[in-house]
């Protein structure tokens, strides 16, 4: 039954066409890394430049508000009341890390690496 050429050379060329898709799903396996690895490092890099803004504003409104306090309260007690209101915020997103922090990071982090 498989001792005649046409059998033979159907056979060659189904493993051969079996060797080009597993190359194929190959090629595409390192293009998907490829291009789960530059999505995840584009938004880390965007999270990065974001964070750093965030920080640089946050400085500029708690020298803003501090001047604005000064006046009133003296610039010491100023000073104090603004480092109050980070331990304050501080502990507010320690409190509600998981809603705020963890959980939109693991579903941002599932979307890319899972699309």
């Amino acid at each position: 039954m498989f001792s005649n050429d046409k059998n033979i050379e159907t056979i060659a060329q189904l493993v051969e066409a079996v060797k080009g898709y597993v190359e194929l799903q190959k090629d595409y396996l390192k293009l998907d890394v490829v291009d789960k690895a530059v999505r995840l490092l584009t938004a880390a890099s965007l999270f990065v430049v974001a964070f750093l803004f965030f920080l640089a504003i946050m400085l500029y409104v708690s020298f803003a508000a501090i001047y604005w306090m000064a006046p009133q309260t003296g610039m010491a007690e100023a000073f104090a009341i603004m480092g109050g209101i980070y331990v304050l915020l501080l502990a507010l997103v320690f409190i509600f890390r998981k809603p705020l922090i963890e959980r939109p990071l693991v579903r941002c982090f599932a979307n890319i690496l899972l699309s």
